[in-house]
């Protein structure tokens, strides 16, 4: 895939529109929070992890299911899985000796929704 280099336009001459800055340094989240954010949006970038997600969009499965269809180890699928559940995209539930893994809450599936819509926009 070719990377398009695009030029970035600047002012011809420096000027500050005070009223503009304070609209944004009044709405501007906590630093914290925007830590929290980007960490989440770390989370997605994964291509693995998108791919389990996808699995689970279409049904609760265990950790034997998410491998054979990632046709992954269980190993490698199960440190995957720690990472969406610490940053709470996936929830576990166990069964006999099964764990089950499903999405949250529908946030998950219209995080990656907006995502494709994004990628997917003709520029």
């Amino acid at each position: 895939m070719e990377e398009k280099k695009t030029e970035i336009e600047c002012c011809s001459e420096e000027c500050v529109h005070e009223d503009l800055l304070k609209i944004v340094n009044d709405t501007m989240p906590e630093e914290t929070e925007l830590y929290d954010l980007a960490e989440l949006f770390k989370v997605f970038g994964d291509s693995t992890r998108i791919r389990i997600l996808f699995v689970l969009f279409e049904a609760e499965v265990c950790v034997c299911d998410l491998a054979e269809a990632l046709h992954m180890t269980q190993s490698a699928i199960s440190h995957q899985l720690r990472i969406l559940k610490q940053n709470k995209l996936v929830n576990s539930r166990r069964e006999g000796k099964s764990i089950f893994y499903s999405l949250a809450d529908g946030h998950v599936r219209t995080i990656i929704a907006q995502g494709r819509e994004h990628i997917e926009e003709d520029h």
